[in-house]
């Protein structure tokens, strides 16, 4: 089996968190290569500073995330993070990171959700990427030039790919999965599959059968 899977998501979208399960599970699959394509869910003017306005919305998500997955949501966040006015969401430069880091893939993606919900960490500055680069064995000078070296412009330019997709498959936002093999696109639902990701990866054996003819 050659397949890829292709992620349209972002680092601070909590239903992608929610969805990392289901992305870990599948990123097993003897042949399947995950493809991560970062949407810029808070750029530029949508950029956010927390506001009991943004907490009010987001922590029932948060909320109900747990309920469904058993994701956890730190202390440092809920308590931390989501209290602190001075902290400014932007998606940008944790998906710099991501395109810095291409090797680690799944891997720096998944320690970005844990530093970010769990931690309360921000990972939207270029420090706290750089220590948790260093942390998955990466040579912190060497990130820290790709970093630079990759905001701006290209980032931009990868966020614009990653919607031309995400309106191409027809996806309604983050996540938004993709399989693709056999010169075969297959979109796959997420949301009935949430915390039952042997559910997802039989669903997806599934879709690549079909996708193979077999």
């Amino acid at each position: 089996m050659s397949a890829t899977l292709h992620l349209i998501h972002d680092p601070l979208c909590g239903w992608c968190y929610a969805a990392a399960p289901l992305v870990e599970a599948a990123g097993r699959l003897p042949g399947l290569t995950v493809q991560l394509h970062g949407g810029g869910m808070l750029v530029g003017e949508r950029r956010l500073r927390l506001t009991p306005a943004w907490r009010a919305y987001v922590m029932p998500h948060d909320q109900r995330i747990a309920q469904l997955t058993g994701q956890p949501f730190g202390a440092a966040y809920t308590d931390g993070l989501l209290q602190d006015d001075t902290v400014v969401l932007d998606s940008a430069p944790p998906t710099t990171a991501l395109l810095a880091a291409q090797a680690l893939g799944l891997t720096l993606l998944h320690r970005l959700q844990q530093a970010h919900f769990v931690e309360g960490q921000r990972i939207a500055e270029p420090a706290v990427l750089r220590a948790l680069a260093a942390e998955l064995g990466l040579d912190e000078a060497a990130f820290a030039a790709q970093l630079d070296a990759l905001a701006g412009a290209p980032t931009e330019a990868h966020f614009t790919q990653s919607r031309a997709l995400l309106d191409w498959l027809g996806g309604q936002g983050f996540p938004t999965l993709a399989l693709e093999h056999a010169g075969r696109w297959t979109p796959l639902p997420v949301g009935q599959h949430l915390g039952r990701p042997e559910a997802f990866v039989a669903a997806l054996r599934t879709a690549l059968q079909t996708a193979s003819g077999t």
